[in-house]
């Protein structure tokens, strides 16, 4: 084989560049690469770097294998943490474990202020973590901050109690997070009807909110669905909301020669 045969597999974005062009475009392909790799094994060490700091020191001397070995064993504490609460499951889900945790939430119910935060933290882990639960397993799109403008929502349960009886419409518990941290954010009560179901995942919704939209996931529809839009983004100027300048509980549009209906 000659060397004219070997084929140019040379991205096609990077042909016809200058020299600095093609190192430069060289340069942040490698930084794409390794940037997200790096950061990755940077934060998994950390993580565990931090539970061995905290779980280590508490293991007797005569059971830490540390004790008899020259160097330090990594992970050794996120072992025994993996250990110890997959035998607590292993116990509440006995006769004895039950009635032990009744014992301990009933105690814990009664003490005036660690029993607010307690059933709130048990309340979001078993929303969160329970199987049968389907919080945060669907990313829609919500009409926010007004009309007109949209926003990528995480539905995060049917709205219940006081807040749907007082509320015509069916609503809807929404998660709106803020960018680029996603643990923050807004609750909303949207009526169901005002909602847009994405296709996308939510892990792929999520890599969106967190890159301010640098990251956009594929349409992956159907090309007939890509084609039918759901809603229309127009701009929501020929409306004027009255009430807000008279009081008047309706909303009136403008006729095409400036005039009121």
């Amino acid at each position: 084989m000659k060397f004219e045969d070997i084929p140019d597999k040379e991205p096609e974005k990077v042909k016809g560049l200058t020299v600095a062009a093609r190192l430069r475009a060289y340069f942040l392909t490698g930084i794409l690469v390794i940037a997200p790799i790096s950061i990755t094994i940077l934060l998994t060490w950390l993580f565990i770097d931090f539970v061995d700091q905290k779980v280590t020191p508490l293991i007797p001397t005569a059971y830490n294998p540390e004790t008899y070995l020259p160097f330090t064993l990594p992970g050794l504490g996120l072992l025994i943490v993996i250990v110890v609460l997959t035998l607590v499951g292993m116990l509440t889900a006995g006769i004895v474990g039950k009635l032990l945790l009744r014992i301990s939430e009933s105690i814990m119910a009664r003490m005036p202020v660690v029993s607010g935060i307690y059933s709130a933290v048990k309340q979001i882990f078993e929303t969160v973590l329970a199987q049968k639960s389907q919080a945060f397993r669907e990313a829609v799109l919500v009409e926010y901050p007004r009309r007109g403008i949209w926003a990528i929502g995480f539905v995060s349960g049917t709205t219940q109690g006081e807040v749907q009886n007082l509320t015509e419409e069916e609503c809807v518990n929404i998660f709106l997070p803020t960018t680029p941290n996603p643990t923050s954010g807004f609750l909303l009560f949207v009526p169901r009807s005002d909602l847009i179901p994405l296709s996308m995942t939510v892990e792929q919704a999520v890599k969106m909110v967190i890159s301010g939209g640098i990251v956009t996931p594929p349409d992956r529809r159907p090309l007939e669905e890509q084609q039918k839009p759901q809603t229309s983004a127009k701009t929501y100027e020929d409306i004027d909301i009255m009430r807000e300048k008279s009081g008047a509980p309706i909303i009136l549009a403008k006729k095409p020669d400036g005039s009121k209906t």
